[in-house]
């Protein structure tokens, strides 16, 4: 007999409402009841994960879905502050953006992503997203 997957829960860093709202809906459309956190840029991103903030928080297992062009801190800015954080650089995530750009993405993968989606190519609605974090709850064991 197999355990319960624990509640993966999915850190929304996306500064545009609507891509937000429709990452949300592809997911309850697919049957994933992952909780999403949203926060707007990557500074209220931050302050999410390190507890700092009292109306987002964002226990283990969870996993980020990075946009890269946001106010304050873009995702770059966020990726490194992730990565030299003792506490969260072995935070999973995945980038989606709009950015098409290779200099973009090789950049990403040095921060150690695990994976880096144009939205534009994940399919209607974000469909292939919710495809992909459906799949990867099941054969992924995170931190």
């Amino acid at each position: 007999m197999t355990e319960p997957l624990p509640t993966l829960t999915i850190l929304l860093a996306e500064d545009d409402d609507v891509a937000a709202e429709a990452v949300v809906r592809s997911l309850s459309k697919a049957g994933l009841n992952f909780p999403v956190v949203w926060a707007e840029d990557g500074e209220q991103a931050l302050r999410a994960l390190r507890g700092d903030d009292p109306l987002r928080r964002v226990p283990r297992p969870r996993m980020t879905l990075l946009d890269l062009n946001m106010p304050r801190m873009n995702g770059f800015e966020f990726l490194q502050a992730l990565r030299s954080d003792d506490e969260l650089c072995d935070d999973v995530v995945f980038v989606l953006t709009t950015s098409d750009v290779d200099t973009d993405r090789m950049r990403a993968y040095h921060e150690h992503v695990a994976g880096y989606m144009v939205k534009s190519s994940v399919g209607p609605q974000f469909s292939r997203l919710a495809q992909l974090l459906g799949l990867y709850q099941h054969v992924i064991r995170l931190p």
